[in-house]
């Protein structure tokens, strides 16, 4: 097909990730070619005509694409399980690469994570471990225990027990807010640490620790809620007010895992373990989607002994072969590498390449924490204007709401996370 063919199929038929068909407003999708380490090839319609144009891929494909794309050894770690096994049905069967998986994830969250339940995405990891603390309540006879807590401002994906926890008034969900469970909601969590904020956390918990079976938040960086940073002092005051009330700690880890702040999970900047954590995007490298939600061995074995006598989920592509084998390779890359070393690099350059954001005066906020660099604007993003600007500069961006952000690959060169945030400024200019 050629691009043109591409587009009108596309704009006929094909939705995309909050999208509309033909509605008013509707910015076209840039068709993308190939993708070769940090950089897309798109075509792009300069003075009437479609030319191909190389972009850097400023967002990793959405948080995944950590080592670039098309690397070597995640290639041939695809084509090598190819040869072997595509899929077997995981129900009664099992594989190498899921055993592989699972051993290497036990090794590297924190202590604890005992057991591991792969899924196909992140928000069906999320709704996994809500799954897993209402049957765990429920097998320690409190099955009045079965409300979720969560502080606003959160994102925890776009199926329907994730929604009821992201943030009712701000998120993207307000449109189903009168047909999700009603959980119960703390005050966004500050970025400066406050010992006032958690001491109302606990007290609104101990009002209804009855009722509540976990704890769920985002931590140290809240994703697509806004990307929000906030003190990992308050990690650890969420677990000794859950310890105090008997109730579970839910991390929802599928954005921040795999190095993305700094630590290899966010959870390591406080020293803390959750019962529950959901790890994916970055897991596979980018390559195919795969997702994972780990729990202690105590949460496993009260969930199995309890009355259904099994953790009641199972997806049809559960541990895909594939998908567990590129994974491991995915993270036994990552650790191989000073990775510590090369988010922190990219830190820097995104601290002195955003420094001039601060002075454009429609800019409310610059902030950069590990491999993420955000601009906030005081006006919601015009995609019309923002993506044009970006592409102009060399550079794939996807803001939203009010925001210009990025988080790229960790293969990014010093000079192209300073293209990178050229492309930034340059589109917080084009929207004063």
């Amino acid at each position: 097909m050629t691009p043109q063919e591409i587009a009108a199929v596309d704009a006929a038929h094909i939705w995309h990730p909050y999208s509309t068909i033909g509605g008013p407003g509707a910015v076209a999708p840039v068709v993308a070619l190939r993708a070769k380490g940090a950089w897309l090839t798109v075509v792009r319609d300069i003075d009437g005509e479609s030319r191909e144009v190389d972009v850097l891929d400023g967002m990793a494909s959405w948080w995944t694409a950590v080592h670039g794309h098309g690397h070597p050894r995640l290639d041939a770690a695809l084509t090598a399980q190819l040869a072997t096994m595509n899929h077997v049905m995981f129900g009664g069967l099992t594989h190498e690469p899921a055993a592989r998986l699972a051993q290497l994830l036990v090794q590297i969250t924190p202590a604890g994570l005992d057991t591991v339940f792969f899924s196909d995405s992140g928000s069906v990891a999320v709704e996994v471990a809500v799954k897993m603390a209402l049957q765990y309540q429920r097998g320690r006879g409190r099955p009045a225990k079965n409300r979720l807590m969560t502080w606003r401002g959160g994102y925890h994906g776009d199926t329907f027990t994730p929604m009821s926890i992201c943030d009712p008034d701000g998120g993207m969900h307000s449109l189903w807010t009168e047909i999700l469970t009603r959980q119960i909601f703390a005050p966004a969590v500050p970025s400066e640490y406050d010992p006032a904020y958690s001491a109302a956390f606990a007290d609104q918990l101990a009002r209804h620790a009855d009722e509540v079976a976990a704890v769920v938040v985002e931590p140290v960086v809240q994703g697509a809620g806004g990307m929000r940073f906030h003190d990992p002092r308050y990690l650890s005051d969420l677990r000794a007010i859950c310890d105090a009330h008997d109730v579970l700690l839910v991390f929802d880890e599928i954005a921040t895992g795999f190095g993305r702040t700094g630590e290899l999970f966010a959870a390591d900047h406080a020293g803390v373990r959750p019962d529950i954590m959901c790890v994916g995007k970055a897991l596979t490298g980018g390559y195919v989607t795969l997702a994972a939600t780990l729990c202690t061995a105590e949460i496993a074995r009260v969930i199995s002994t309890s009355e259904a006598g099994a953790l009641m989920h199972g997806p049809t592509f559960m541990a895909n072969a594939l998908a567990c084998a590129v994974s491991v390779a995915a993270v036994e890359l990552l650790l191989e590498q000073d990775w510590r070393t090369r988010v922190a690099e990219i830190s820097a350059g995104l601290r002195a390449g955003l420094q001039p954001a601060a002075d454009i005066a429609g800019v409310a906020d610059v902030r950069v924490l590990g491999a993420i660099g955000v601009i906030e604007m005081r006006e919601p993003v015009d995609l019309a204007i923002a993506t044009p600007v970006a592409l102009d500069h060399g550079v794939w961006l996807r803001p939203f709401r009010n925001l210009i952000y990025v988080m790229p690959p960790y293969v990014c060169t010093a000079a192209e996370i300073a293209q990178i945030t050229s492309a930034m400024n340059a589109v917080a200019r084009a929207l004063t």
